[in-house]
């Protein structure tokens, strides 16, 4: 398979990811129950990463699978909400249909998530909590920001704010707490690391996680052809650069941050 580079041509087109490692996990290990008059949460555990995946990997095959009456799907970091229309189908159709979904095999890398390469920078003015947080990870700060800067890492869910990322996972040096005290503001775009786990923030927002770097990618934009950048299964690498680098980027009017978008053909 060939991946070709683009800088966000997606204009609306659905690049679906087919699958992630192997679901080999026994029907027991998921539940469906219903939510509302039209809503099924289908769920797989309590977030480990191999339930994330499964969750990541169950959201992607519902949408190829076009079922009749769902109306959306949407993959949180264990679980998947799929919304019908219950005028047009059933919910024990729907149902069903997602038990055959569930028990279905599919197949390990066959078809990836889109790869995204973002110019981001971490400590300094960008990242003013990265030495407190390298220190937690038992490292140096500039051993710190080089294994930041170096992870390749999943968008494993999409939340708190439109469009915004949860990556991961990271090393298990990462696996660090929340702070027990907020910090009052990070800007958009800031990169924040908790629970191996990076954030990267649509809005200027109060957090618990530590501020550790910066990027000028805005991951929602009403205005965009696509508003919503990412999707749960997309991966992401950081190209490293300097601050006055991402503010130039910051203006560009596509709100990308310079990203490259390289899409399954």
């Amino acid at each position: 398979m060939t991946l070709g580079v683009s800088r966000w041509a997606l204009t609306g087109k659905v690049c679906v990811l087919l699958s992630l490692p192997d679901d080999t996990r026994p029907a027991e290990n998921w539940t469906l129950s219903a939510l509302g008059q039209d809503g099924i949460v289908v769920r797989f555990g309590d977030g480990r990463q191999a339930q994330t995946a499964a969750a990541i990997g169950f959201g992607a095959a519902v949408r190829a699978a076009e079922l009749e009456g769902v109306v959306e799907v949407a993959t949180a970091l264990t679980s998947v909400l799929v919304r019908f229309d219950p005028m047009l189908v059933a919910r024990a159709a729907v149902e069903a249909n997602l038990r055959d979904v569930l028990v279905a095999p599919r197949v390990a890398g066959a078809t990836q998530g889109r790869l995204w390469t973002i110019p981001a920078c971490f400590g300094g003015e960008s990242g003013p909590q990265l030495a407190d947080a390298a220190a937690l990870a038992g490292m140096s700060e500039a051993a710190a920001r080089a294994e930041l800067a170096g992870a390749e890492v999943s968008v494993l869910a999409i939340g708190f704010a439109p469009g915004q990322p949860y990556l991961g996972h990271l090393p298990q040096a990462w696996d660090l707490p929340r702070q027990q005290a907020l910090t009052p503001q990070v800007p958009a775009g800031a990169l924040v690391v908790a629970l191996r786990q990076l954030v990267l923030f649509a809005n200027p927002s109060p957090t618990g996680w530590r501020w550790v770097g910066r990027c000028a990618f805005r991951p929602f934009m009403a205005e965009r052809a696509a508003p919503f950048a990412m999707r749960a299964g997309d991966r992401v690498r950081w190209a490293l650069t300097d601050e006055s680098t991402i503010d130039a980027l910051g203006a560009e009017p596509d709100g990308l941050g310079g990203a490259l978008c390289e899409v399954a053909p």
